[in-house]
């Protein structure tokens, strides 16, 4: 498939079930690099980088508030095994 970014073509492979979801990456990278390119005026490099994490950052905020903070629900989970186990040993001290 080909793609452009800031006008430049680049040919990708992609599965063809993913390709909506790569224009829609495609269109992101874009619009953030025309975002920086008026507040940066160092070299393409540099915007390109600031574009990769502007996009992270994004990505990381949107998983911790769409509630998908792996470290927490780990953390939840391990507390919920604990109580598990120390109820079932009161309850084995019943019999």
């Amino acid at each position: 498939m080909k793609i452009q970014i800031m006008g430049r073509e680049y040919q990708v492979s992609v599965k063809p079930d993913e390709r909506e979801t790569l224009q829609a990456a495609v269109e992101m990278v874009n619009a953030k690099l025309q975002q920086l390119l008026g507040k940066n005026s160092s070299g393409s490099e540099s915007t390109a980088v600031m574009c990769a994490l502007m996009i992270a950052h994004e990505a990381v905020v949107a998983q911790r508030t769409a509630g998908l903070d792996m470290p927490s629900y780990q953390r939840r989970i391990e507390a919920m095994i604990r109580q598990i186990d120390q109820a079932s040993m009161k309850q084995e001290k019943l019999f």
